[in-house]
């Protein structure tokens, strides 16, 4: 006699509503994480040793009430500051923070139309729906908000005015440094100040 087949039971994920074994190609695997440490801890037992060592980690630096204020002062003020400045990626890798800077660079096409990408405007507060605007009108050329090849939001500008943009940036965003400002020449960031 041959054996009835039965259906498979998929179990999907109700953060990114992918099955449970496909979430770590998901864009949102940060927040998938505490569910599947939850209900799949078999899928991906990384996390659970990860989440176990964090939660160790947080431990240590806990101390009982009674001990000596000098012993309370040393683990549990350092620790958290690290763990500000690092985060962990799904790989394990570690990523830094990004410290804030401006680049600058000069893009040539058609052998003779220039554009202007200014990256990083963002980081110091500055809404870049009104730089572009701005900078518009004090160039008197096109600029517009375009996401770039990393996805992140940046400002192209038509024409060459890479050397006149530094002065512009630091006399209208009082927040923007000029060793803040660098440039892209021929695939190296030079300083803005050089």
């Amino acid at each position: 006699m041959a054996v009835k087949l039965q259906p498979v039971q998929v179990l999907y994920c109700p953060v990114c509503s992918m099955p449970a074994e496909y979430c770590e190609f998901s864009p949102e695997f940060e927040k998938c994480k505490s569910w599947l440490i939850k209900n799949a801890p078999d899928l991906y037992p990384q996390l659970v040793q990860e989440a176990a060592d964090k939660a160790a980690e947080k431990l240590d630096g806990l101390t009982v009430g009674g001990e000596e204020d000098g012993v309370k002062g040393e683990g549990s003020s350092s620790e958290p500051k690290k763990e500000d400045e690092v985060k962990r990626l799904p790989g394990g890798k570690v990523k830094k923070k990004e410290k804030p800077e401006v680049v600058v660079e000069k893009i040539v096409r058609n052998k003779r139309k220039c554009v202007t990408i200014i990256k990083g405007l963002d980081m110091f507060g500055i809404k870049l729906s009104e730089a572009s605007k701005k900078l518009g009108k004090k160039f008197a050329s096109g600029a517009s908000v375009v996401k770039g090849p990393t996805d992140k939001e940046q400002i192209d500008v038509q024409g060459d005015i890479m050397y006149d943009i530094v002065e512009f940036i630091t006399d209208t965003w009082k927040s923007v440094p000029e060793s803040a400002i660098y440039f892209i020449e021929d695939g190296r960031k030079v300083s803005a100040n050089a």
